[in-house]
């Protein structure tokens, strides 16, 4: 059963659809004539509610990160070099070399291999006979402080690139060691890394600024002084925002310019109430103190506020009854038996073609509906989709 079951789904996913199809547009619905002031008073009051203005917040904060107060900042060539000196070897890249090793209980044993080497024979086919996995026996680019034992460490840097070193006697037994290429190491000059040693003392004071500012921020919260009185007390500059819905638009429909990419202030604005004492938001390895000063509940807007998007979403409307009946009408002659390819040229429209797609295609052009409305129409069958945004 459940054979048949995955063989019934795999049909359905793999099953393919090919149509011709026509879009009619704006263009096809004809000329729409202005509404009269009657007319769209009417439509205004049936359609209010798409008008309302949303609930406005009037908020204030203030953010304080790591990445905010670095930008204030100024770090000096002689702390900067101090600390450089501090962490010269760290800062540095030491250098690495390509070696590859094989172990051997003795050094007598090591000394008949390298002499065979000598002779001709590849480490590497050396390795195969003593049954060894290549991966084991060679190690990589690897600095000296990879090697666990000194003495083969030892010998290993004191090679030159293509060498084979004379059995080595290590911790755990002789071994040959070959060096192939070598990456020497570098060390950097404070010139090559004062920008990234300044940028670290930049981010390092930050913290720690952040962290002493949380700590004011609190006290001074704590002894009843708003976001915005703290803020300026501590000498921070809190962003104030007469009036955002919930969705971070202002009033004229734009997004609010200055909230921080990320920072979730606006829908933990409208979680709280004037005078809410909010936690502070983690963000950014610091935090966001806010607060709400004013709500202002939705409410119907006048035909004179909305007068043009009333204008807009009426035309709209008057396009797509327009050509729905349009569509409606094409749909009927062409199961008369009329043809597809007729209605376009009297159209003036493009016939187009979509082959072997998926129900789960998404094709340039073609809108999801049309996809979904074909798999859903029999062989030879003809139907009808809206298109994109009403007007297609």
């Amino acid at each position: 059963r459940s054979k048949t079951l995955i063989e019934a789904l795999e049909r359905f996913q793999n099953e393919q659809r090919s149509i011709e199809y026509i879009k009619l547009g704006a263009a096809q619905a004809g000329t729409i004539e202005a509404p009269s002031p009657e007319a769209l008073a009417a439509y205004f009051d049936d359609h209010k509610t798409q008008f309302r203005a949303p609930e406005y917040r009037k908020i204030a904060f203030i953010v304080v990160t790591p990445e905010e107060i670095g930008k204030w900042n100024e770090v000096s060539d002689e702390d900067a070099k101090k600390l450089f000196e501090e962490r010269r070897d760290r800062l540095a890249t030491p250098e690495r070399r390509e070696v590859s090793q094989i172990s051997f209980p003795n050094a007598d044993e090591a000394l008949a291999a390298r002499a065979r080497l000598s002779s001709g024979t590849s480490f590497d086919d050396l390795a195969k006979e003593r049954k060894l996995d290549l991966s084991d026996v060679n190690l990589g680019l690897i600095p000296k402080s990879a090697i666990l034992d000194p003495a083969v460490a030892d010998a290993v840097f004191s090679l030159p690139s293509g060498e084979v070193s004379q059995p080595v006697q290590g911790r755990f037994g002789v071994a040959l060691v070959k060096v192939g290429k070598i990456e020497p190491g570098t060390t950097p000059t404070y010139e090559s890394m004062a920008t990234e040693v300044k940028k670290g003392i930049a981010a390092e004071r930050a913290r720690a600024k952040v962290a002493e500012l949380q700590n004011k921020m609190e006290d001074e919260r704590g002894g009843g002084a708003s976001v915005v009185e703290a803020a300026q007390k501590l000498g921070l500059s809190p962003v104030t925002i007469d009036a955002v819905d919930r969705s971070g638009r202002m009033p004229d429909g734009q997004p609010v310019p200055n909230i921080p990419r990320g920072l979730d202030v606006v829908s933990q604005a409208f979680n709280s109430d004037v005078g809410a004492d909010n936690e502070p938001i983690h963000f950014n390895g610091g935090y966001a103190w806010y607060e709400v000063l004013a709500v202002t509940p939705s409410r119907e807007r006048t035909l004179d506020e909305v007068h043009d998007q009333v204008v807009a979403r009426w035309r709209e409307d008057q396009i797509s009854t327009r050509l729905r009946a349009k569509a409606t009408d094409i749909v009927q002659k062409l199961e008369n038996g009329g043809k597809l390819a007729d209605q376009a040229a009297a159209l003036g429209v493009t016939l187009e073609t979509a082959k072997d797609f998926r129900r789960d295609a998404s094709l340039p052009g073609v809108p999801a509906g049309a996809i979904t409305a074909a798999f859903r129409t029999p062989k030879d069958g003809v139907g009808q989709t809206p298109g994109s945004g009403g007007s297609e």
